[in-house]
């Protein structure tokens, strides 16, 4: 995996978890009692951006660093995902 593998694998799964923690207590605006005018009452009442965005770039680093891991050590290939046969078959080393 180059740099931008790299940076591509952490976007997408820092995307994958936000989007999750978006989910997370979600606390509308009729629950609270506060409907704003203009506003659908299933409108967040407190959003906290901020907090959900530090949360999830460090869960994202986490994960990131165990899949990275795992890609960089070799311990799985394109080769073990390959089942239905389509790629280049392995080489055999010879005896």
């Amino acid at each position: 995996m180059n740099l931008t593998g790299g940076i591509v694998l952490f976007a997408v799964i820092w995307f994958m978890v936000f989007f999750i923690a978006l989910q997370i207590r979600p606390n509308s605006q009729a629950d609270a009692g506060r409907v704003v005018p203009g506003t659908p009452p299933g409108a967040p009442a407190e959003v906290n951006l901020k907090r959900k965005a530090l949360v999830t770039t460090l869960v994202a680093a986490v994960l990131w660093s165990v899949i990275a891991s795992v890609i960089l050590s070799g311990m799985v290939t394109l080769h073990d995902l390959d089942w239905f046969g389509r790629l280049e078959p392995k080489e055999q080393p010879a005896e």
